[in-house]
């Protein structure tokens, strides 16, 4: 039998934290937070063979941050690094956790709190452990249409990131539910596939937007934490976003959550058998039952990590590119300072975080050929938990779902570290913000797709 057991810290960001994700943003320091933002973890064992899985509150960290915290939360746990999985849900409208060079207040703050963050998620991990208790392990999924295809054709041609309802989207909620012997929820699993941009860059409140809202509506329900998985959520976005209006990202996690809680309720999670013991007579004959024996079942745990290379394309020189971005944020500062309007200091921000965008690229990828993307896998009971780093394209998580071995399979993006969209091969053809800045060539994606089917095929044997 699986053990199962969870643990969490708080990472809320003090006010006054530099708060980040949008280039339109004229503010640079949160006043406060909306709700709270977690790191929480599930550790789960077969007695040989342990994973943990901890889902952050955040836009995501780059390799360094990654490596920082992998490592504490190693130390912490013992656990070897490749059985450690760092999933972050996306939000947008939490701390500015990459690209400090654009900041000029505040600076001091976030770096303390990119500081603090390896100890409270290690904490989180190994409060995790410290926990376990037998679980039985069920999955089930459902629909939520609170996403749509955010990829939009603008009036000047440009395609740009808003609401394309006849464009491709999966509404699959997918829900994994661990049980403890008394059928007592444990923890929950949701994982779903939307960009965590309800809230825009009108805001100066910390919020983890409906992620954490969903996991929020999902603990009350069920009475056991929940980890947020976020999806294949790069063509993805709310329905309604883009807004200052924190009641809309609350009623998308509140519909997400509900959903959620509405499949875990509906699972059979006892861990027993039972038969028919004897017949008493009342106004109907009724059966009456008792448990004979536990249910059985696969609780081998698998765990596999590789790095896929992945192919690049060429970029400008890091030298030339950090110039061209250097030169913009330089001409965004003394715009922002010579007291500009909100709309002037937006578009010159704006052009110094594509630039930036594009000089952090540069820096990675100029002159190589590939790039080694971390491809993760933990498998049980007929349920597989496939992560890889990055941004792919809700096609691809469709195609991977539809064509793995295993009757559940939860694939994400956001996880083990690094930036960078995995468009598919028709996206390059049309374009746009996630074509241009992504590093990869038209055929990422589909290497990808294929090293996670491997992957999935391998664990399956």
């Amino acid at each position: 039998m699986l053990s199962a057991g969870t643990g969490r810290s708080d990472i809320t960001p003090a006010p006054g934290t530099p708060q980040g994700g949008w280039g339109a943003q004229t503010h640079e320091r949160g006043i406060t937070a909306d709700l709270p933002l977690y790191a929480t973890a599930l550790t789960i064992s077969d007695g040989a063979c342990q994973f943990i899985l901890i889902d952050v509150d955040a836009i995501g960290f780059d390799e360094a941050v990654t490596s920082r915290i992998l490592d504490e939360v190693q130390i912490a746990t013992g656990m070897p690094r490749s059985h450690i999985r760092l999933s972050c849900t996306h939000t947008h409208s939490g701390p500015n956790t990459f690209r400090l060079e654009m900041i000029r207040g505040g600076r001091s703050m976030i770096e303390a709190y990119i500081q603090s963050l390896p100890a409270h998620i290690a904490g989180a991990a190994w409060q995790s452990m410290q926990s376990l208790t037998p679980v039985r392990v069920q999955a089930a999924s459902g629909i939520c249409s609170i996403n749509v295809n955010r990829r939009v054709r603008l009036p000047d041609g440009r395609i740009g990131v808003g609401v394309n309802s006849g464009g491709f989207v999966d509404h699959t909620v997918r829900v994994v539910s661990f049980a403890g012997r008394d059928g007592e929820p444990v923890a929950n699993l949701l994982h779903y596939a939307c960009h965590p941009t309800t809230i825009a860059w009108q805001s100066q409140c910390f919020t983890p937007d409906y992620p954490g809202m969903a996991r929020h509506v999902m603990e009350r329900a069920t009475g056991a934490r929940c980890l947020f998985l976020q999806g294949a959520a790069g063509n993805l976005g709310p329905k309604v976003g883009f807004t200052g209006d924190h009641s809309v990202y609350r009623r998308w996690g509140r519909a997400l959550g509900l959903t959620g809680a509405a499949l875990a309720a509906n699972m059979d999670v006892a861990c027993v058998r039972y038969q028919m013991d004897r017949v008493q007579e009342s106004g109907a004959p009724i059966a009456l039952y008792v448990p004979v024996a536990e249910i059985e079942e696969d609780s081998h745990l698998d765990v596999a990590y590789r790095m896929v290379p992945l192919p690049v394309r060429a970029m400008a020189p890091p030298e030339e590119a950090e110039a061209e971005a250097g030169l913009l944020r330089d001409e965004a500062k003394a715009i922002r300072e010579r007291g500009a309007s909100d709309e002037e200091i937006r578009f010159a921000l704006a052009l110094a975080t594509q630039a930036g965008i594009r000089a952090g690229l540069s820096s990675r990828f100029h002159g190589k050929a590939t790039i080694g993307w971390p491809l993760q896998t933990v498998a049980f009971g007929g349920i597989a938990l496939s992560a890889t780093a990055g941004e792919p394209f809700a096609e691809t998580g469709v195609e991977i779902a539809k064509r793995s071995p295993f009757p559940h399979t939860l694939f994400s993006g956001y996880s083990n570290g690094g930036f960078g969209y995995l468009p598919t091969r028709e996206a390059f053809a049309e374009g746009g913000y996630e074509v241009s800045t992504s590093p990869f060539t038209q055929d990422a994606a589909d290497v990808l797709r294929d090293a996670v089917l491997e992957q999935l095929q391998e664990l399956k044997r």
